[in-house]
């Protein structure tokens, strides 16, 4: 679907009806109708518009999702609005997400650096929490605006590229950044997959994935599990994981789920637990949705 409500506002002060504009562009009536229907115009009729007018096209004209929650973060977005779904979110979920994974920030901090882009340094703050604090910031950003585009290799390592570039790991000679792993590891004394393994094994996951007809939040937990089981980065796998899932939850138009730190032993063992016994996890992420679920009543939205 699109918006023309700047088009619209433009010939209204123009005083141009949409039957002058057809006459004295050419356009045909098809053409024009599409604008009421919020239908697609051609590059070539919306340029042709935009000239008329003497207007940029882009300000004429934006994309808008029939999905609620991802429309209304894109606007609350734009808007740069303050308290709303998108402010919270941004919070909320930077908070447990980095929590969950060690930093000492609380969550009033990181609600006072997205708030005011500064911070009221505690004792033995790691520098690295503050910039991983920002970079999740804008990797939610990256997933508002790519919420649509289909999941791939290249979409996961720039979400690693956002939240760790310019940290301390950067610096190491070989740590990755917005790469995979080139040193194996071991998670909670669970080998995960070899450096030579993890682009096969990455690949195998998301063309399997991006086959699905209809994506269910089943479908989508047992994706996020899979990915921690790949464990593809050298570290930020945990971040990674829980962005994708964000973004794949907006794709189709299931409601995110948001991990509390209060709940991450839940968390981790039902990701421990996964391949024997699935019901821990997906239970824990439902935990997560009904979190997202209290969000969207608080700020009186309807999915």
């Amino acid at each position: 679907m699109f918006s023309y409500e700047k088009l619209e506002a433009a010939l209204k002060e123009k005083g141009i009806s949409k039957t002058m504009l057809s006459e004295d562009l050419g356009l045909s009536s098809r053409t024009v109708a599409k604008i009421a229907k919020g239908e697609k115009l051609s590059k070539r009729s919306m340029q042709k518009i935009a000239d008329y007018l003497d207007l940029p096209a882009d300000d004429l004209v934006r994309e808008v999702s029939d999905n609620m929650i991802l429309q209304t973060l894109r606007d609350e977005k734009e808007m740069k609005l303050s308290g709303g779904l998108y402010h919270e979110l941004q919070v909320r979920m930077t908070y447990n997400s980095n929590h969950i994974e060690g930093s000492k920030l609380s969550e009033e901090q990181t609600r006072m650096i997205f708030e005011t882009n500064t911070i009221d340094i505690g004792d033995g703050i790691p520098v690295d929490d503050i910039l991983e604090t920002v970079h999740h910031f804008r990797a939610i950003d990256y997933v508002i605006d790519n919420a649509e585009v289909m999941l791939s290799e290249d979409v996961i390592k720039q979400l690693h590229f956002i939240l760790k570039h310019d940290t301390k790991d950067s610096t190491l000679s070989w740590f990755a950044v917005g790469d995979y792993k080139k040193r194996a590891n071991v998670v909670g004394g669970r080998e995960t997959s070899k450096p030579s393994e993890v682009h096969k094994n990455m690949k195998a996951l998301i063309d399997e994935y991006n086959e699905k007809k209809c994506v269910t939040i089943e479908d989508i937990i047992a994706f996020h599990a899979e990915f921690e089981y790949i464990h593809p980065f050298q570290d930020g796998n945990g971040r990674v994981g829980r962005l994708v899932a964000l973004k794949e939850c907006l794709r189709h138009n299931v409601i995110p789920f948001i991990i509390e730190d209060s709940k991450k032993a839940y968390y981790y063992r039902g990701l421990a637990k996964w391949r024997n016994e699935k019901g821990w996890l997906i239970d824990t992420c439902l935990d997560g949705q009904d979190t997202f679920w209290r969000l969207l009543a608080m700020l009186e939205i309807d999915n």
